[in-house]
């Protein structure tokens, strides 16, 4: 809650600064869409607690990765023609294996599976 208010008083921050500088709507729409989109990605795994993720992904995923290309199932992610090659596509293939397998993880075990295997595999840049 004290975030969405933080937001909330950013915004009109924001807002103020807009008819202070007499920046037209279109550009200050624009300029705003460009800080939310790199804010995101800049928090894509924020919350994240890898230790934590290390188990989700211990106890749910490697038994099928392990079926699907032998092993420990790790050259799932090391594999030359992976199909994850971004952050943003690493936490949108957590979310798909979630939902195709009937996990019923909550976003923030998304996060600590998303967090654990960029630390451990991917190391893409947040």
């Amino acid at each position: 809650m004290i975030h969405i208010l933080l937001r909330v008083c950013e915004l009109q921050n924001l807002l103020n600064l807009r008819v202070e500088m007499s920046i037209t709507p279109k550009y200050f729409l624009f300029l705003l869409l460009i800080g939310l989109f790199n804010e995101a990605q800049a928090e894509l795994f924020s919350g994240g607690q890898p230790q934590l993720g290390k188990a989700l992904v211990e106890k749910h995923c490697i038994h099928c990765h392990a079926k699907q290309f032998g092993g420990d199932g790790s050259k799932i992610y090391t594999r030359e023609h992976r199909i994850v090659k971004s952050s943003q596509g690493l936490l949108t293939q957590v979310r798909n294996c979630n939902t195709m397998i009937g996990l019923q993880w909550f976003e923030d075990e998304e996060l600590h599976a998303t967090s654990y295997l960029n630390n451990t595999y991917y190391h893409f840049v947040k």
